[in-house]
């Protein structure tokens, strides 16, 4: 059964891992744009930008999932938002992961406290996750950034 697992993991990581070469450079706008009061600008643009450039700094350890639930919404994850997620950045207390706890994926706030793993939730209607010897868990990576449609 682990076997079996493993082999499905590791054919949804070379999905995720796929070369993601294709740089779409779009335009930049060179001033700020106000979300208070309007502010007089002139219309310019500065360079071009490439997303990839900005939201990936490990191309070869980053993957992007699509949230479900709403145990992050206060977070500001919510169903359906794009997740950039870094296996290269070390999991620490404080940080936003993406892990696998017996059988399942789950996006949670990673908190060590006093030699324990606890995993939380940005909602109070959820539970907290305390990670025990006896469970199946690993990380899979650190989000980066969240990805929203307007």
């Amino acid at each position: 059964m682990e076997t079996e697992i493993n082999e499905k993991l590791s054919d949804v990581m070379d999905i995720f891992l796929a070369d993601n070469s294709s740089n779409v450079p779009l335009p930049l706008l060179t001033f700020s744009l106000s979300c208070g009061f309007p502010s007089p600008s002139i219309d310019h643009i500065e360079k071009k930008i490439d997303l990839n450039e900005v939201l990936i700094n490990h191309p070869n350890a980053t993957y992007f999932g699509r949230a479900k639930g709403k145990s992050m919404i206060n977070a500001g994850i919510e169903d359906g938002d794009l997740l950039v997620i870094d296996r290269s950045i070390e999991p620490k207390d404080g940080k936003i992961i993406l892990c696998y706890i017996n059988g399942e994926f789950t996006v949670k706030l990673l908190s060590m406290e006093k030699n324990k793993i606890i995993l939380k939730p940005y909602n109070n209607n959820y539970s907290q996750i305390e990670i025990e010897n006896f469970d199946d868990f690993q990380v899979w990576g650190v989000v980066t950034h969240i990805i929203k449609s307007v």
